[in-house]
């Protein structure tokens, strides 16, 4: 029998991450893929499996501790036909620290520029990032993606972390003291007041869940940094909803429902083909268009912990029904919190519907590094008139915020029409 360490598998673009669950104790025997704890994530939990089977002879973590890719969960007694390596602590620390070196080179775009551009002292400590400290900083790739969206410069970021890795709870940090100091990104403002609100009655104070405080952060990161302009329009859904609801019972048999959703998700591609621009991303420097030959569309899912935004990826490839099924796997998913990073990432543009629940219009906020976001509120009945009379038809109110930088008035008035006309008649799906 020899030793072997299990340690943390590749976790996707996450840092530091929180072990709410520890599922196995010492002499327990595993099996390959068994779980041994349960990570959270800022949106998601996750279990991380055994990569061997044997027996536990110590757990090298508990509940509340934080861990990364490559640190030791466990070690096991197996069978000598195990991996030498693995049966070496010294050679697991070592691939641990091997990985981390990986992690923390710096990417092509934090990499020092042949001519570096002179950058103006502003107030602000996160007005402007001086590459060179940047590109020094102990940070993971993760962390210097997050502190360029929030324009940080790591040079000026004390790390808490592990030999002075910086985190981003550090970054977070830096910029709360920031705002605090009146630097956020120049605006000025005052700070909120602090009030006591239990001097005017009974009161009771209820922690914001992980999701609602990054959520938080991060729309108010894009309402800030992004020129909001919403257009409103309506679609006539008449005959689309009466071949969606002959379609149902018959796939509902199949244990699949067909929502109005993926008929929209069909005819926002449409329109993304139709316009470009609204397929795209501005570059870290806001000077260039990344046009996008993919169509990947986020779904905002009400949980009960908060908003998430899973992705269902290459709409255009897929059927109405390929879609419908997928989108109730993943609502199922983001409800039990088991969605995973990846399913989060790489989106094109996103739908907000609140149908369900009801309103005429809303301003959803763009969800950055996206340009735009579509919301669609509760259809309607109205009388519309046919050129020689008024006739009850199903209407359904579309709300498209859009990043001004890039997508321009005229273009968003042509984008909802465009949507409409696709919506009230489906054939055009087919073109």
């Amino acid at each position: 029998m020899s030793e072997i360490t299990l340690i943390v598998p590749d976790i996707g673009d996450f840092d530091d991450v929180e072990i709410i669950e520890v599922l196995v104790s010492e002499g327990d025997s595993v099996a390959v893929e068994d779980s041994l704890v349960t990570l959270e994530t800022d949106k998601a939990t996750m279990d991380i499996p055994a990569s061997d089977a044997g027996t536990i002879t110590s757990m090298l973590v508990k509940v509340g501790d934080r861990v990364n890719k490559g640190d030791a969960i466990a070690k096991i007694a197996a069978s000598d036909s195990a991996t030498p390596e693995a049966t070496n602590e010294d050679q697991a620390s070592s691939t641990t620290d091997e990985i981390q070196e990986v992690a923390e080179k710096p990417k092509p775009a934090d990499a020092v520029p042949p001519k570096p551009v002179p950058t103006v002292p502003r107030p602000s400590p996160t007005a402007s990032i001086d590459e060179i400290s940047f590109s020094k900083a102990h940070a993971s790739p993760s962390v210097r993606k997050f502190a360029r969206e929030l324009g940080v410069d790591l040079g000026q970021v004390t790390g808490s972390g592990r030999k002075g890795r910086i985190t981003q709870e550090d970054v977070k940090g830096f910029v709360k003291q920031a705002m605090c100091s009146g630097g956020a990104g120049g605006l000025q403002v005052a700070p909120m007041p602090e009030v006591d609100f239990s001097a005017f009655g009974k009161v009771e104070t209820q922690p914001l869940s992980k999701i609602n405080k990054l959520t938080g952060q991060f729309l108010h990161r894009n309402w800030v940094n992004i020129p909001h302009v919403t257009q409103f329009d309506e679609a006539n859904i008449t005959e689309l909803e009466k071949f969606r609801k002959s379609m149902v019972p018959e796939y509902n048999e199949q244990g699949i429902k067909l929502t109005l959703l993926a008929f929209l998700m069909k005819a926002v591609v449409s329109a993304m083909k139709k316009f470009p621009r609204f397929n795209s991303s501005l570059d870290i420097t806001g000077e260039n268009l990344i046009l996008k030959h993919y169509f990947h569309i986020g779904i905002a899912v009400d949980t009960p912990d908060g908003l998430v935004v899973p992705v269902v990826r290459d709409v255009d490839r897929k059927s109405l029904i390929d879609i419908a099924a997928e989108l109730g796997e993943i609502s199922v998913k983001a409800r039990e919190k088991k969605l995973k990073p990846t399913d989060m990432q790489g989106g094109c543009m996103s739908i907000s519907s609140l149908g369900g629940i009801g309103g005429t219009a809303f301003t959803p906020i763009v969800n950055a590094p996206e340009v735009a976001i579509l919301g669609v509120s509760r259809s309607v009945i109205k009388p519309v008139w046919n050129g020689e009379d008024f006739e009850p038809q199903m209407m359904l109110p579309l709300s498209l915020s859009y990043d001004h930088r890039v997508i321009d008035g005229a273009d968003g008035a042509r984008f909802t029409s465009y949507l409409a006309s696709v919506l009230s008649d489906t054939r055009r799906l087919l073109l």
